[in-house]
């Protein structure tokens, strides 16, 4: 039995990432051919695509094989979400090294597998290349039944600004394994869900396409931190984008991981995690007055101007920078 992925070979290999993946009624055509054909029953497809790096995107002694599955898709498919569409098919890329266990990859597409389920999309194909570290490039697909795309620049002055999903709680993940924090001592502290959601974000799956018929004026994925990400729109949109502090609700266990990580040298609040996380995968969006849909949470307001503000005042620079 093969043992690593050079044992394995390159067939082997593919075989193995792609099988068991059941079609969904989107997928004409699955894994087999040279290609696959995925349906578009309104002639438009969504499509996105993002690259996972060894030691820049997850660490293998922080994160299961699984884990990274599970973010690979996630990850994809907010993505989809935040244009107001429905994620329908992947494709993945894996660039591994030929003495990475095979099991690395079983339990990879185990988390693949899992998050696709709760998406409702499935992987139609992909490649595998040997590399010196693993990377995964995932190719997303969605379908907007119909609907309209919702991009970054429809905000206008007078919308409110909206988030549904976790904030905060990937940041704080991130920081409590880069402070050598035991795992012991995070479920003591009741911060265990920072380091679940650090590991296998939670993307509030569906709310895109709701946001979009609710009337979402603007709408994008927060990967890059709540505030850079919102000045994205302000910039799209040829706004101001304002934040009311007292309005962003903790989700549970982030205060807990901000107090936990103040032992450790870190001195910042929860909602300073919320504002300046990143890797949330929570959706954002500016909806006309009164048009904010069930489970998402306002937290302010789309004026005239340009730039993003707290309270009325301009934050210290923050959120993920991929090239630092």
């Amino acid at each position: 039995m093969a043992s690593t992925i050079g044992d394995l070979g390159e067939f082997g290999l593919i075989a193995r990432v792609t099988a068991r993946f059941p079609e969904t009624d989107d997928v004409i055509l699955g894994p087999g051919d040279d290609a696959a054909v995925v349906g578009a029953p309104d002639r438009r497809v969504v499509a996105t695509m993002d690259v996972l790096v060894e030691g820049a995107h997850f660490r293998r002694d922080w994160s299961a094989a699984r884990d990274v599955g599970h973010k690979a898709v996630a990850q994809n498919c907010a993505d989809v979400e935040a244009m107001g569409a429905r994620p329908t098919a992947l494709l993945i890329g894996l660039a591994v090294p030929g003495d990475l266990p095979v099991a690395w990859v079983d339990g990879f597409t185990e988390g693949v597998r899992a998050e696709c389920a709760a998406a409702g999309a499935a992987v139609v194909g992909g490649d595998t290349v040997r590399s010196e570290r693993i990377a995964v490039s995932v190719t997303a697909l969605g379908s907007l039944d119909g609907g309209r795309a919702v991009t970054r620049s429809g905000a206008r002055a007078g919308d409110s600004v909206a988030v549904t999903g976790p904030l905060g709680l990937s940041a704080a993940g991130m920081e409590l394994l880069a402070s050598g924090v035991e795992e012991e001592a995070v479920e003591k502290a009741g911060a265990r869900a920072a380091l679940d959601e650090h590991r296998r974000p939670g993307p509030p799956y569906g709310a895109g396409p709701r946001a979009a018929r609710a009337g979402a004026t603007a709408m994008l994925d927060v990967s890059d931190g709540l505030l850079q990400d919102l000045g994205h729109i302000a910039e799209a949109s040829g706004v101001a984008v304002d934040v009311r502090r007292s309005a962003l609700a903790p989700p549970p266990g982030l205060a807990e991981a901000a107090a936990l990580l103040a032992g450790y040298g870190h001195r910042r609040e929860a909602a300073d995690y919320m504002l300046a996380g990143g890797e949330d995968h929570a959706l954002a969006a500016a909806f006309p007055p009164g048009a904010v849909p069930a489970g998402w949470a306002v937290i302010g307001e789309i004026r005239e101007g340009r730039g993003v503000t707290v309270d009325g005042r301009a934050p210290a620079p923050s959120g993920w920078d991929h090239f630092g």
